[in-house]
């Protein structure tokens, strides 16, 4: 996936219903390498690591949960005066500017990425661009989170998933 953005076509939403990873509970955060880099991806994993101790190295998440808005992550991050970028991404994309504040946060520590419109699907551009044996972990909507520790393999999945969607003008 290069920096041209995409979107899922309304044929292939099945394609993508499919979970990557394992469940993850909270009391197994402390089973994580915290040598690894650490990314969440939605508002209450995001909360529910920092509440655990742990600092991700990159968070992103758009202020809802299951389609309702969702304050705690984004009141966390206002009140403890967190730099953040924000993006514009729409349901079922994976914009151009998503990808590139993805990379560039990938070259920091600590970044935060709010996203205005939906982060759904940004777990995808996590798993291609973030070192061998990142720890990836996402929310599963009603089902929980799930981690992912990104290899050859889970990358492989994602480029597939990415080349069944259509490409952003």
């Amino acid at each position: 996936m290069d920096s041209v953005g995409r979107r899922l076509p309304e044929e292939m939403r099945e394609f993508f219903k499919k979970p990557f990873g394992k469940d993850i509970k909270e009391s197994e955060l402390s089973e994580l390498n915290t040598k690894q880099m650490l990314i969440t991806v939605g508002d209450v994993v995001s909360l529910v690591v920092r509440n655990y101790g742990l600092v991700p190295d990159l968070a992103i998440y758009d202020g809802m949960t299951e389609r309702r808005e969702m304050t705690d992550f984004a009141t966390l991050v206002k009140n403890k005066g967190w730099k953040e970028t924000v993006v514009k991404n729409e349901a079922g994309t994976i914009t151009a500017e998503l990808i590139t504040a993805i990379k560039n946060a990938l070259t920091g520590h600590n970044e935060i990425i709010r996203v205005v419109g939906e982060e759904d699907l940004a777990t995808l551009p996590c798993i291609l661009f973030a070192p061998e044996g990142t720890n990836i972990i996402y929310g599963w909507p009603g089902k929980g989170m799930k981690a992912i520790t990104t290899d050859a393999c889970i990358r492989e999945e994602t480029l597939i998933l990415i080349e069944k969607m259509e490409e952003l003008e």
